[in-house]
């Protein structure tokens, strides 16, 4: 049996970062919402082989996507016997979440090539040993995160929107974004109540205009491109809110419509970025084709 995966990309609708403990981590909440927009992961028996499409210049033993799977293999006693195929669409260093998906879909694509339903319970475990953001994709849709990023504090109601992606060329490194956040030193905890709120209460345009990231101008400082990003997607017409993803280097817009969102991608390529078009997704990873 040959599975074929959908590994959706996220935006971050809040993002709210606090100084770093004696650990050196930060205390994170933040709404993470599933894109329509992601990879697609094809697992099928044979191997044990790994391909990325296009070639992100990694070892495969540092790609997520194959650690999740000898992460799955040795928490069930399993023979790593199968052919992993990454066909990436979202840029490397955007903020998106790509690897984390991409991860997240080979567990749940594993999950069913080894009928290993009754131990579903065990996969959320699996998933945040990998990275923040890998236990997200596994259920998509919008969800309130806290801890480290990496605590699930409540489920919400996925937004419903047009959305506009667009990344400057330069990506921006998470673990330099957070140094050059710690330099600035502005720990804010702005509440998550009036944008979960907003969810609740189904409203595109309440969302748009509490879109919040703590860490836009410490990414910003380090790309600047990004700041000419959010303008151009601000000033785009139809455009109700935009904000960064993640770290960055990609921003995001919620649009009034599909035309909306294509209009200013349209805007955004005509002017040198990478952009797309896409909507919000109500769930995570979704095995298309069995």
């Amino acid at each position: 049996m040959t599975l074929r995966i959908f590994a959706p990309a996220k935006v971050n609708l809040h993002l709210a970062v606090g100084a770093p403990g004696p650990d050196g981590y930060h205390p994170v909440e933040t709404v993470l919402q599933a894109l329509a927009f992601g990879d697609t992961v094809t697992i099928a028996p044979g191997g044990p082989a790994f391909t990325c499409d296009p070639d992100l210049g990694l070892a495969v033993s540092d790609n997520l996507a194959w650690r999740a799977a000898q992460a799955m293999a040795d928490a069930f006693g399993r023979d790593l016997d199968v052919a992993i195929t990454v066909d990436k669409r979202v840029p490397v260093g955007a903020g998106l979440g790509g690897a984390s998906a991409d991860a997240a879909a080979v567990i749940v694509g594993l999950a069913r090539l080894w009928d290993l339903e009754e131990h579903v319970d065990r996969l959320p475990e699996i998933a945040r040993a990998l990275g923040a953001d890998v236990a997200f994709f596994l259920e998509g849709g919008a969800a309130l995160y806290t801890g480290r990023g990496d605590v699930l504090a409540s489920r919400l109601p996925a937004l419903d929107a047009s959305i506009v992606l667009v990344k400057p060329s330069e990506p921006v490194a998470t673990a330099a974004a957070y140094a050059a956040f710690d330099v600035l030193g502005v720990f804010e905890q702005e509440s998550v109540e009036p944008l979960v709120a907003a969810l609740e209460s189904g409203g595109t345009r309440a969302v748009a205009a509490r879109l919040h990231n703590a860490m836009t101008a410490s990414s910003a400082g380090l790309v600047p491109a990004i700041a000419d990003a959010l303008a151009l997607v601000h000033a785009c017409p139809g455009v109700l809110g935009a904000a960064m993803a993640g770290s960055g280097s990609a921003v995001f817009g919620v649009c009034e419509d599909e035309d909306s969102a294509a209009q200013c991608a349209r805007r955004a390529v005509a002017a040198g970025y990478w952009a797309t078009a896409t909507h919000t997704h109500g769930s995570g990873c979704v095995i298309e084709r069995a």
